[in-house]
């Protein structure tokens, strides 16, 4: 099996496994107790956060460990709403991009039932959301706002530190999604200049079930999940052990390797969409953009995506129509289509993104395999069973 959907989630890398071994098996403790097992769970926790404090350039004391980015997320859109000690009698108002997770969309929908309304700014044909419009969406009761880093489907970057200035002088706090982007580019949160940022482990060779969020030194936050006194009171719930030590180990070694994981990745993205160019009807999205350097989006004319993604897993090859979140849903993107991309080359689209596992020798096979399912599909010959 070819797998060519590493925004969807990454295989764990086998030294981040060997790592939680141990805390798997042989050694045990709840890091909240005060007895030498405790106080050893507690040490692999604290190194856990300060490496990955590191490759955020953060503070130790600023990371919080969380079960998934859509918890974080959730918990700073929830916090900002007031669902749990709502600031002033006002119910306020969210500004975010029509790129963002649906755990931040889904989550707005919620607070709407309190009364607090939002504000969505589409991108630019770029895939991009422009710094104008989102400073135009800002209103005086806004009470968070918020743009992811890059996007997951198209994989555009967003003008972060831009929007953060603004955000700065008209006193907004504002979250930065940045799953998508963790591991695959720098991210440092003092030159960003947000609030809050989100990580997922699984999106850069940590398991899954383990994801960070980042709280700006003075930012507010009260606690989505309340109980225990874990995370400084920041977020109850015994921590998650050896996830918490997988994360921390796959986060020092994306800070060691970034520079080469980024030259492989744009290695393989490039050739593959060279190699599309020997496809008729193919089209690059979003090609000129300021990119991720493992995504590429592209439309087949005349093809349906859908059909496209079951014919290449057929054949033994993994790619998606979209984001996870969607994946199997054959309809078009509200994010091409936010762009102003038609709805026939939306749903003739697929999205491949790259990861270390994959090979030049895999993007050649990934090519010659769509190019013969392309041909067949517009020829009406029915596939292989």
């Amino acid at each position: 099996m070819q797998y060519f959907d590493h925004n969807a989630t990454t295989p764990l890398d086998p030294r981040v496994r060997d790592a939680m071994v141990p805390w798997l098996g042989g050694l045990h403790g709840n890091p909240s107790s005060s007895h030498h097992f405790g106080r050893e769970a507690r040490r692999a926790v604290e190194t856990a956060r300060e490496q990955v404090a590191a490759l955020l350039g953060a503070s130790a004391e600023e990371i919080v460990f969380t079960s998934s980015g859509t918890e974080a997320n959730n918990a700073v859109v929830y916090g900002a709403a007031g669902v749990y000690g709502r600031r002033g009698d006002a119910p306020g108002h969210l500004a975010f991009s029509t790129l963002e997770h649906p755990s931040i969309v889904r989550a707005a929908a919620r607070v709407a039932d309190l009364g607090v309304e939002h504000t969505e700014i589409p991108p630019a044909a770029d895939g991009a959301v422009t710094v104008a419009a989102m400073r135009e969406a800002l209103r005086e009761d806004t009470r968070l706002a918020c743009l992811m880093l890059a996007n997951n489907e198209l994989g555009t970057l967003q003008p972060v530190a831009e929007v953060a200035e603004v955000c700065r002088r008209r006193g907004v706090p504002l979250l930065c999604d940045a799953v998508q982007a963790i591991g695959k580019i720098p991210v440092d949160v003092g030159e960003l200049g947000a609030d809050y940022l989100t990580l997922g482990g699984h999106k850069f060779h940590a398991p899954t079930g383990i994801a960070a969020l980042w709280i700006r030194d003075g930012a507010e936050l009260p606690p989505l999940l309340v109980g225990g006194s874990q995370e400084s009171g920041r977020r109850a719930s015994t921590e998650n052990l050896p996830a918490v030590v997988g994360l921390g180990v796959a986060a020092e070694l994306a800070a060691a390797e970034l520079d080469e994981r980024h030259r492989k990745l744009r290695e393989l993205r490039d050739a593959f969409e060279e190699g599309l160019g020997a496809i008729p009807g193919a089209v690059v999205h979003c090609q000129g953009s300021p990119r991720l350097p493992n995504t590429a989006h592209a439309a087949f004319d005349g093809v349906s995506g859908h059909q496209l993604m079951l014919a290449l897993d057929r054949r033994g090859i993994a790619v998606s129509t979209g984001s996870a979140c969607h994946s199997g849903r054959p309809q078009p993107s509200p994010v091409l289509l936010a762009m102003g991309v038609a709805e026939s080359e939306a749903l003739a689209s697929l999205r491949i993104s790259f990861g270390l596992t994959n090979t030049r020798d895999e993007v050649a096979a990934l090519l010659e395999a769509l190019a013969s399912e392309v041909a067949r599909i517009r020829d009406g010959v029915p596939a292989l069973p």
